[in-house]
């Protein structure tokens, strides 16, 4: 059901499958603008339930690199405009999912700023919060299981070395599965930023990104 009382269906049933002939801003599929979609999704044991990379425009979407950690958005800028992040880096921010943050906020200044500094297409970064529409670059965002939930985001160290690649459809924290246990062991999740209220019901009963966030 939509917001006019019909369903989507009933909206799109005028829709031809076919664009019209007598135009050519929306092109057929024969002639498509590119071979593939803007965006890909990851999976590896950095994102076991999946993570979206947005590709557009991107000459290679493939990195492997040092990670650089953060556990919030605003030390992530910090370094980034303190020229403390190098081509060939893998940014990591985390805490910042559906029931991390709480509610997944976009990370739009972060990779406004890694343009600004010339970084785009040599930095990549990845995040259990999301992207807005207008960010560009080696990007993945909805990593899931989150952090706070103790994905294996919230286990990656300064340092390790991460892989991006979005021909392979793979995302991968290039550490033993030894190593990744004994982390996980030792990993204790940290405290609620809320305690009352809706943010704190939300961060509580909120699902994995993957299944939408929903509360139900």
């Amino acid at each position: 059901m939509t917001i006019t009382g019909k369903t989507m269906a009933e909206e799109l049933a005028h829709v031809p499958d076919q664009p019209r002939a007598d135009q050519d801003v929306i092109m057929p599929i024969e002639k498509a603008i590119y071979a593939q979609g803007h965006l890909a999704i990851l999976k590896g044991n950095l994102s076991t339930e999946g993570c979206v990379a947005k590709i557009t425009g991107l000459k290679n979407p493939v990195i492997t690199g040092p990670a650089r950690v953060f556990d919030d958005e605003p030390s992530a800028m910090a370094a980034i405009l303190a020229d403390k992040i190098n081509a060939g880096d893998v940014l990591v921010l985390r805490y910042l999912g559906p029931r991390g943050a709480p509610g997944m906020p976009e990370m739009l200044s972060p990779t406004s700023a890694l343009i600004g500094k010339g970084l785009g297409e040599s930095v990549g970064l990845i995040t259990d919060g999301r992207f807005s529409g207008g960010t560009w670059g080696m990007v993945v965002g909805h990593v899931a299981p989150e952090a706070v939930v103790g994905g294996t985001i919230a286990l990656v160290k300064e340092g390790d070395s991460i892989t991006i690649d979005a021909h392979k459809l793979l995302i991968q924290l290039n550490v033993s599965d030894d190593e990744l246990e004994r982390r996980r062991k030792a990993w204790t999740p940290p405290p609620p930023k809320y305690t009352r209220g809706v943010l704190a019901k939300f961060a509580k009963l909120a699902s994995s990104a993957s299944r939408g966030a929903v509360t139900d």
